[in-house]
């Protein structure tokens, strides 16, 4: 392992500003003693409900809340950072220092409610340039593809931590001492795929072309696509994207008819815009379950929801055709 490179090497040979190089420190270091946290479960006491609800009206796990307000701190410490914004929290918050550089958006522990059940959840996070130095809300709504970096850290059997900075996708392994190390450099999507990621218990709900493409994925080597296929999931966005990044697919979270004002689920700030980054990188797509990219969304609300088609190209421009 100590031919590899660390997570601080690889910083080092980014061509980046050395405030960009800060902030992705400090995620990078939040991720792992969070991962702490998470190996720990019911040692730790952080497993269960916290009794509150968050600005989604979703119930909030006690370690949502400790996750967030570890990132936050962290986060707002370093005077490279002009203000956050989470999904568990109602508004922004900006730094105390007038300084910083960069507006940080995170998903502080995506998939929480396998936390009781030891399966997959991580941190999504997504890096903007800041344009005032006492930011507002409204300097958030720049569209994905204004990103300067975007990741995630996936805590499973091994805590990774993957990366974006528009220069292609790496992967840290989170080693015993503490350090990362890259262990999965250059990331690429296969283009072709077999597998397909979905919540087929809402399969009645679902607009016709994913009801569409979905049938034809189940038809298997008998129906249109002429092969079979495999389904997953793991009701964690993070560990179903992390999969696809190893070895190909797709996930779609689509838009159905039981609150059809919405248009999708996942939040485009937090979720939808850091994943579109690493999967364009990685050589794959990433849609609102069709044709627009979803990193060419502008935004209009720090809690905007979306629909999601993402992963494998051609298998994306399917679902797009259906």
């Amino acid at each position: 392992m100590t031919d590899r490179p660390s997570f601080d090497a690889h910083l080092a040979s980014l061509d980046a500003s050395d405030g960009l190089k800060a902030v992705l420190a400090v995620l990078a270091r939040s991720c792992a003693e969070i991962s702490d946290l998470v190996a720990g479960g019911a040692l730790s006491g952080v497993l269960g409900a916290s009794g509150a609800v968050n600005v989604q009206d979703e119930e909030q796990k006690k370690l949502d809340v400790i996750a967030n307000d570890m990132l936050t701190d962290a986060l707002l410490a370093s005077t490279e950072v002009a203000a956050v914004g989470s999904e568990e929290m109602d508004v922004i918050q900006p730094a105390a220092h007038a300084t910083g550089q960069y507006l940080v958006m995170f998903d502080p522990l995506d998939g929480s409610s396998n936390i009781d059940i030891n399966a997959p959840v991580g941190t999504i996070f997504s890096v903007l340039k800041s344009f005032s130095a006492t930011p507002t809300e409204a300097d958030f709504m720049q569209p994905g593809r204004r990103q300067v970096a975007a990741g995630y850290a996936l805590y499973g059997a091994q805590t990774m931590l993957v990366l974006t900075t528009g220069s292609g996708v790496n992967g840290f392994t989170l080693a015993a001492d503490g350090a990362w190390i890259l262990t999965h450099p250059k990331i690429q999507i296969p283009a072709d795929t077999k597998e397909f990621a979905i919540n087929m218990s809402n399969q009645r709900h679902w607009a016709g072309g994913v009801q569409r493409y979905v049938a034809g994925c189940l038809e298997g080597a008998d129906g249109p696509r002429g092969k079979n296929f495999n389904m997953r999931w793991v009701a964690a966005m993070v560990a179903d994207v992390h999969r696809i990044l190893m070895r190909g697919g797709v996930f779609l979270y689509p838009w159905d008819r039981r609150e059809p004002e919405k248009p999708g689920k996942l939040r485009l700030m937090y979720e939808g815009n850091p994943m579109a980054f690493l999967v364009e990188q990685a050589g794959g797509k990433a849609t609102l379950e069709g044709s627009t990219p979803i990193l060419d969304v502008v935004p209009e609300r720090l809690h905007q929801r979306i629909p999601v088609a993402l992963g494998s190209a051609n298998e994306v421009d399917q679902i797009a055709a259906a």
